[in-house]
């Protein structure tokens, strides 16, 4: 009887932490982390980095000075860290 209070406790709990844990992987990626980001990954000089909306989604736009003088932007999307593109 106390196996089945345990295994009914448990499955009530299951939704729950399946909703907290889904929770969990839509945690943002800061400006700082998108720039220190930026910087890890390739060999450029960040000029400078703000966060703005497009299409009502946050994106983390940072701007760059590569190896060969060009100035570029960075689009990172502020929910996953994913690189979204490169505006020349």
């Amino acid at each position: 009887m106390t196996n089945l209070i345990k295994v009914v406790f448990m499955t009530a709990l299951l939704p729950v932490s399946v909703s907290f844990g889904s929770e969990l992987m839509v945690a943002m990626v800061s400006l700082d982390e998108a720039t220190k980001q930026v910087r890890q990954d390739s060999k450029v000089k960040v000029l400078g980095a703000k966060t703005e909306s497009i299409e009502d989604r946050k994106v983390h736009v940072i701007k760059i000075l590569t190896p060969d003088g060009r100035i570029q932007y960075q689009r990172i999307d502020a929910e996953t860290g994913r690189l979204l593109g490169r505006d020349r």
